[in-house]
């Protein structure tokens, strides 16, 4: 499967965001390689409007690599315990990014086992668990999505089950704003209320 390119987020983090359903994150190296579809994204924008974006009161030393080119991670740590894995979205400067939700794990299924415990479908539904499955931290932060160590391809031609549309999960601001898109009925979606 081809790598994504830079050009494919370039686009505002919207528009990227439901894209990304049926795309695989791919994590290679010396184990065996772990891959997973993408199920569950949020968009998070940069222009002002998004008070629940990072990018939100502008560049930080913590959220410097979100100002950065498109098609490049940015990873944070979530009340000190949990990474988050982001792709940078829209020009360089704009600081906006789409936060990788959920995963279907694919292929590695042995050693996300022994990074993470509990039903298949519990093993990568949400930000941190799937962070901790693929083996990501901060070390990712800054570098590219479209090659290298972990990256993001093509996969299906489109997601295997509709898309849906709801408020993001786990803010507190801007709760309103209908921008997480994922695969309708999928397990391997974070369990929401």
């Amino acid at each position: 499967m081809p790598a994504l390119t830079a050009d494919f987020f370039a686009r505002p983090a919207v528009e990227v965001a439901p894209d990304l359903l049926g795309c695989v994150l791919q994590r290679a190296g010396a184990r065996e390689p772990r891959v997973g579809r993408i199920v569950e994204v949020e968009a998070y924008l940069g222009d002002g409007s998004d008070p629940a974006s990072h990018a939100h009161s502008g560049p930080t030393p913590r959220n410097r690599s979100m100002f950065g080119p498109p098609g490049r991670f940015y990873v944070y740590r979530s009340m000190g315990i949990h990474h988050c894995l982001n792709i940078v979205c829209q020009p360089q400067g704009e600081g906006a990014a789409v936060l990788i939700r959920a995963l279907e794990p694919l292929r590695g299924l042995a050693i996300i086992r022994r990074l993470r415990s509990g039903r298949e479908s519990d093993l990568t539904n949400g930000p941190g668990k799937l962070c901790q499955a693929f083996g990501v931290d901060l070390r990712f932060d800054g570098r590219s999505a479209t090659r290298g160590e972990l990256f993001v391809c093509t996969g299906t031609t489109a997601p295997e089950r509709p898309i849906r549309r709801s408020p993001r999960i786990g803010i507190s601001k801007a709760t309103e704003l209908r921008y997480r898109f994922f695969e309708a009925d999928n397990p391997h979606v974070t369990p929401h209320r």
